[in-house]
């Protein structure tokens, strides 16, 4: 494991914890043919290495009041190391940006943004988007309807 490869049981307990997070080791391991403590072991180890991030439950965001996911294609006015840092931090503390990457082409990055009806998008469009560090120009294309949302790894 410690070169960056898995090996077949490594990758089973891997599925078996995205697929059924609610299993405890001792199941675990017992599906994937291995007795508490190597298991454990290997899960630990999975996450001391970083390739276990985390657990989460999802959570259905129409379910709870966010009708509206906006997709926001944002170009910086500036390039240098500091404007970059400072626009990463801040999406990182804004809590309606669920998911934001740095992207190649004509734009520097696309966010997710999860809000509560388009009136309240353009509240944060004008009151906090438009004005994060570098921010040149922000495209928004709303999300008609979510075919395929999974933080499954095809492992």
């Amino acid at each position: 494991m410690g070169d960056g490869t898995l090996d077949e049981t490594s990758r089973k307990i891997l599925r078996l914890l995205q697929t059924e997070p609610e299993l405890t080791v001792a199941e675990i391991g017992e599906r994937v043919g291995l007795s508490h403590t190597p298991c454990w072991r290997r899960i630990k180890e999975m996450e001391k290495q970083g390739i276990i991030r985390g657990r989460i439950v999802t959570i259905e965001p129409k379910l709870v009041g966010f009708e509206v996911s906006v997709f926001c294609f944002v170009r910086l006015k500036q390039h240098d190391e500091a404007t970059l840092l400072e626009f990463e931090k801040a999406v990182k503390n804004m809590p309606e940006v669920v998911q934001c990457y740095s992207m190649t082409g004509d734009h520097d990055y696309v966010l997710r943004v999860l809000t509560s009806s388009v009136r309240q998008y353009e509240e944060i469009l004008k009151k906090a988007l438009l004005r994060l560090p570098g921010v040149g120009f922000v495209n928004s294309s709303f999300a008609l309807d979510e075919l395929k949302n999974t933080h499954r790894v095809p492992i």
